[in-house]
This record gives C-alpha cells, sequence and structure tokens, in this order.
C-alpha cells in the first residue's frame, strides 16, 4: 500500500511499533427467522489501521456499501478479507477508503467470524502524513491522538451517530 502512494515499502508496517494494538474479536450471529428485520452488526467503519476478517466458510452475511446500495462479500474459500480502517484513510490524507460495511443475519444458519484490528499505539497522532499533503491535496483531516479516536469510534457506533471519521474531516 504503501508503495502506491510513492512512500517507502516498510513506511505502514514500522508504524506499528511495540505498543501498537490488536484486537481480536470474535463473532457468532445465531440463525434468525426474520433476517430482514435484524442486523449483525450495524453499518460502520472500522476505526482501525487495517482489518482482517477471518469469514464463516459457509454462510455469508457481511456486506459493503457503496452509493447507498448494500452489496454482499463473496464467500471465496479459504480466503481473507481486508478491510481499509479508519485510521489508514486519515494517514494516507484519503487516499485509501475506510467503507461502511455491515453483517446481516441468515434465516437458515448460524455465521462464524474471527476479525483481527491492527492500529498503531493509544498515544500516537494520526492525522495526514505530511508526504501526502501539499496545495493540490490539502490536509482533509485534523489531529487526534489514536485512543481518543478508538474512543470516539465506540461512541458513534453505540449512540447511532455519523461515522466517527466524517467528524474529523475538515
Amino acid at each position: 500500500m504503501a508503495k502506491v502512494i510513492n512512500l517507502p515499502e516498510e513506511y505502514f508496517v514500522n508504524m506499528l511499533g511495540e505498543k501498537s494494538f490488536t484486537q481480536a474479536i470474535f463473532n457468532y450471529y445465531p440463525q434468525c427467522p426474520r433476517p430482514g428485520h435484524v442486523l449483525g452488526l450495524r453499518p460502520h467503519t472500522d476505526g482501525s489501521m487495517i482489518t482482517i476478517n477471518f469469514i464463516d466458510a459457509t454462510v455469508s452475511g457481511l456486506q459493503l456499501q457503496s452509493n447507498g446500495v448494500w452489496y454482499n462479500v463473496p464467500i471465496i474459500p479459504n480466503a481473507l478479507i481486508v478491510n481499509i480502517g479508519d485510521v489508514m484513510e486519515i494517514l494516507s490524507n484519503g487516499f485509501f477508503k475506510s467503507l461502511v460495511h455491515r453483517v446481516v443475519t441468515n434465516a437458515e444458519k448460524e455465521r462464524l467470524s474471527l476479525v483481527m484490528l491492527y492500529t498503531l499505539e493509544p498515544e500516537k497522532e494520526i492525522e495526514p502524513l505530511s508526504e501526502l499533503v501539499d496545495d493540490e491535496r490539502p490536509r482533509r483531516y485534523i489531529k487526534i491522538k489514536n485512543k481518543d479516536y478508538i474512543a470516539k469510534v465506540y461512541h458513534t457506533y453505540a449512540n447511532h451517530g455519523k461515522l466517527a471519521i466524517d467528524t474529523l474531516k475538515i
């Protein structure tokens, strides 16, 4: 990803130091007799740098939103789904996008998933990288400590607010 935006190949890997934060989330979605009325997870973006999803090999449920339309993420056996998180969108000054996604329930089968979120250490300030800000591409996000941003992500999700990343846009 760093090479795509003309940064040294290990740029983002080097940002994830010894105090970086990794979170594992196991999700269990029981079968639901009214899947049209119940979401597994409501629409959100990830407050991470990168998220890796190990999805159920037999039951779909992850959906991505594009231009107001929801699309099912297909199941590809033994594949991982990698999401760009909000932190990467901020660091890249909007070059990479954190996509809105949700999980829907299934009427016939239960579903399991494992999600691994990787982000910067809590005290690290996140902001657009100076190498990606210039007169043609001005700064698009304010600076914030990672721990404060994560708190904002949980607060907006819990309170059905707008997306946390939208609160940082200039």
